[in-house]
């Protein structure tokens, strides 16, 4: 039994698209430029008008998702009172805690960095922590939209799938 490219394309993409959506949610790949990516070159070798339609669907898709996920978290975050330099040393502290304790670290390191940055501004327990839960808010936020903005990529390209 053979496989025609296509059905090795589709599988492929398939398991690109399974891999960038686990990494939009837990945040070590860029998930959905993974997702987006994918679906573009899926589209691309289709190498019809669908297949390209699909492709730009997705680059479109992936876009206003990055857009209004900053969008979101930076209004969030200005509301909280809470500056960009303080996420700018939590993902830095991530980015180090990553490699210190692999995966997990990241998560861990990036609270602890919020925090202590807030504690060093605001010179309180309380207020700090309050700042901390309020990073770690828009950066749920941040996930949920990057979420649906993939999933909506992938909707592009199952509708592709069965449209061909």
């Amino acid at each position: 039994m053979t496989i025609d490219w296509g059905t090795e394309l589709d599988l492929l993409t398939g398991l690109l698209v399974v891999v960038g959506l686990v990494g939009v949610v837990v945040q070590v790949l860029p998930g959905a430029l993974l997702v987006a990516g994918a679906v573009v070159l899926w589209g691309v070798l289709q190498g019809t008008g669908l297949g390209w339609g699909v492709a730009i669907a997705a680059v479109v898709l992936t876009a206003v998702a990055q857009v209004v996920k900053y969008l979101l978290a930076g209004r969030h975050l200005q509301r909280g009172g809470v500056p960009n330099r303080t996420l700018v040393l939590g993902a830095v502290a991530g980015v180090v805690g990553f490699f210190v304790i692999p995966v997990v670290g990241l998560f861990l390191f990036f609270v602890a960095g919020v925090y202590a940055a807030e504690r060093v501004r605001l010179r309180d327990h309380a207020t700090a922590w309050r700042s901390t839960v309020r990073a770690l808010q828009a950066t749920g936020l941040t996930i949920l939209v990057e979420l649906a903005g993939a999933m909506l990529v992938v909707g592009a390209w199952v509708v592709g799938l069965l449209a061909r």
